[in-house]
């Protein structure tokens, strides 16, 4: 690149970085005024800077092959906000595309019409339901995190408070402190102030009360105003009916939902598989990092390929449940150093998959190996499938699943030969397919290797669960324009996210 060109390259990216820094009032203003959420390709849009605003522009070539140009997005932006619009999630990249194939209406009209479901649907606040996290663990904050991030718009849920064993107060500041400093997720993006004497977290704005109990019998919720919410139980420790049952005997809490996989009959929901089987149950679980990364992917191979039958094996950071030094546990090799050793584990992710979606019962195995790596995960499905495929062919399936299918919320793609394990750190998909190391010859036997950051990615699984356990769901527009990929496959795949 000469000088010219090198001058001209710069003269462009401050150009679009000023277009984009527009961009950032008018998106914070639908998001918190009118309860809409913008999206590029089913990338939300509030609360990023302008940088990563261009950065989701460029993502865009997945789709059509070009870069996105913010010139182009911004009075499709601007003009939605002369609509009075009700609640809804709006791509504003596929409007952009459809306006842009069409000639016979201005962008005005042509926006009415598209988005006529919430055109003059005036301001609306979403009723909102208190969640309680019972247990402020790794996946508590997380979810603490996710939830104060969407305090300000169409969530429809409100964190009210926070269950704590102990009876000292003076732990709080160091509560906040976990919650503002993560070693692994890095700081809190915003301000946290603490209130002793009340007991209280203010995190951007939210003001989050701190209950100290020894068990859910001996919390009084009518004391802080918490009526009929959802209390999130993430310290694992019951996961059976019984057990989480105490949570009900509560008059402030109507339903609960366990960040763990669930035990006997209780539903175990895995976000974009079987959701629909949430109804009205009064209890049910997340299921495990390690199901909520593979299930999707199994799902979308399954539906197109067919699978025969397979084996997964998953390499897995380590958790708190293994010892950081030899010591004794309880289970089989987890005394010995998590900090110093691979730790070959047991894991029940295989068979918790026919939980979410029983096709595939009775059809893998599955095995973990844990190692001296804080967070993100990684399964290798080595799969049999009924029809056979080449690595492109299903690469590019795989890929399109992770764009336009009703799975995009759980399934990414990459393919960069650079990837490891540090990149997926944040990744907010359940899981993201490394598609170079795809292995596929042609034949029926195939592996796919998915990367999931066990940590966040699954804290976002528990947040969609609980949105839709609010039954509060904003419209999705425009309305995605479905193709049928195959007569195997449900997993519908729409020509955007």
């Amino acid at each position: 690149m000469n000088g010219d060109d090198a001058s001209t390259a710069f003269t462009r990216w401050i150009d679009h970085e000023s277009v984009a820094e527009a961009m950032v009032p008018i998106i914070g203003g639908l998001y918190r005024r009118n309860n809409v959420v913008t999206t590029i390709h089913g990338r939300r849009l509030p609360n990023r800077s302008a940088t990563q605003i261009l950065k989701l522009h460029r993502f865009a070539r997945h789709l059509d092959g070009v870069e996105l140009s913010p010139h182009a997005i911004f009075p499709v932006l601007h003009k939605l906000t002369t609509l009075d619009l009700g609640p809804a999630a709006i791509d504003v990249a596929e409007l952009n595309r459809r306006f842009r194939a069409q000639h016979e209406l201005d962008l005005d009209a042509f926006l009415r019409r598209e988005l006529a479901e919430v055109v003059d649907g005036g301001l609306y606040a979403v009723p909102p339901t208190d969640v309680v996290l019972y247990g402020f663990g790794r996946i508590g904050r997380l979810v603490a995190r996710i939830l104060i991030g969407r305090a300000g718009g169409a969530c429809g849920l409100r964190l009210r408070a926070v269950v704590v064993r102990g009876d000292d107060p003076g732990d709080l500041v160091r509560r906040a402190s976990l919650l503002r400093r993560d070693s692994v997720h890095g700081p809190f993006d915003g301000r946290i102030t603490v209130d002793v004497e009340r007991d209280t977290i203010t995190a951007n704005g939210t003001v989050i009360q701190f209950i100290r109990a020894s068990d859910p019998a001996h919390v009084d919720y009518a004391a802080h105003g918490i009526r009929d919410a959802i209390v999130v139980d993430n310290t694992g420790r019951w996961r059976d009916e019984a057990g989480l049952r105490q949570h009900l005997e509560n008059d402030g809490i109507r339903r609960v939902l366990l960040t763990a996989p669930g035990k006997g009959g209780l539903p175990n929901i895995v976000h974009g598989i079987n959701e629909d089987d949430i109804g009205d149950h009064p209890i049910v679980a997340a299921a495990s990092c390690t199901t909520n990364a593979i299930t999707p992917v199994l799902v979308a191979i399954d539906r197109e390929f067919g699978v025969e039958h397979g084996h997964v094996e998953t390499v897995h950071s380590f958790t708190n449940d293994q010892n950081l030094t030899d010591n004794y546990h309880r289970s089989s090799r987890r005394g010995r150093s998590a900090a110093l050793n691979m730790v070959l584990a047991e894991t029940g992710a295989a068979t918790a998959v026919a939980k979410a979606y029983p096709r595939l019962a009775g059809k893998l195995t599955g095995n973990a190996i844990r190692v001296p790596t804080p967070d993100v995960s990684i399964a290798v499905l080595n799969l049999q499938l009924r029809e056979p495929v080449g690595k492109e062919q299903l690469n590019a399936y795989l890929r399109s699943v992770s764009l336009r299918s009703a799975l995009h919320r759980q399934v990414d793609y990459v393919d960069s030969p650079e990837i490891v394990s540090s990149d997926v750190l944040g990744a907010r998909k359940a899981g993201v397919v490394d598609g170079l190391a795809t292995i596929a010859d042609g034949g029926r036997s195939v592996v796919v290797y998915v990367w999931y950051d066990n940590e966040y990615g699954y804290s976002r699984q528990v947040v969609r669960i609980l949105e839709t356990m609010t039954g509060v769901r904003i419209r999705t527009l425009p309305a995605p324009e479905y193709e049928t990929r195959s007569v195997h496959t449900d997993v519908r795949v729409a020509r955007v996210g």
